[in-house]
């Protein structure tokens, strides 16, 4: 009597080499953003790293995100709101976009006024250039804190008579 032959399963769920492959990221990366909680892959019987098609998309949005300077804590809460029992949607992404474009209009004003005023004063605090102590007198802006009190939002006409 012939014996049928063992069926063989294949792992499922993709390779960190073609993860790696597929984003450019390296394989310590992955495992970095796997330690962070950004991707959650499974583990075969022999504990090899198995992740979704979805975590591609996840560690683009690392990528980038991150090139657009949100931090993992940032990152890591935006992505800890799509669903864990299946793939995200363009409905789920766009409620992601959303969150973050708040804060990136809020980062391109910032941009924008330090373009516009980056030759003039910084309102720093520092009253060695000439004309800061016509957009700083008496070093008012230090009332407000540390930094480019002006260029962090505040405003001259917030400072009033600096008390």
């Amino acid at each position: 009597m012939k014996q049928k032959p063992k069926l063989r399963l294949r792992p499922t769920g993709l390779t960190i080499g073609f993860i790696s492959e597929r984003t450019g990221l390296a394989p310590s990366a992955i495992r970095y953003y796997e330690e962070e909680g950004i991707v959650h892959p499974h583990r075969t019987d022999t504990g090899q790293r198995r992740y979704e098609r979805a975590d591609i998309r996840r560690l683009s949005f690392v990528m980038i995100s991150q090139s657009l300077g949100f931090s993992i804590a940032e990152i890591r809460e935006a992505l800890n709101s799509l669903p864990s029992n299946r793939t995200p949607t363009k409905a789920d992404w766009q409620a992601i976009s959303e969150r973050f474009r708040k804060d990136l209009d809020a980062r391109i004003a910032q941009m924008t006024k330090l373009r516009d005023q980056l030759d003039g004063c910084i309102g720093c605090g520092c009253l060695s250039l000439s004309n800061c102590k016509l957009y700083n007198p008496d070093d008012r802006a230090r009332t407000r804190g540390t930094g480019p009190r002006y260029l962090m939002g505040d405003s001259p006409s917030d400072l009033g008579n600096g008390t």
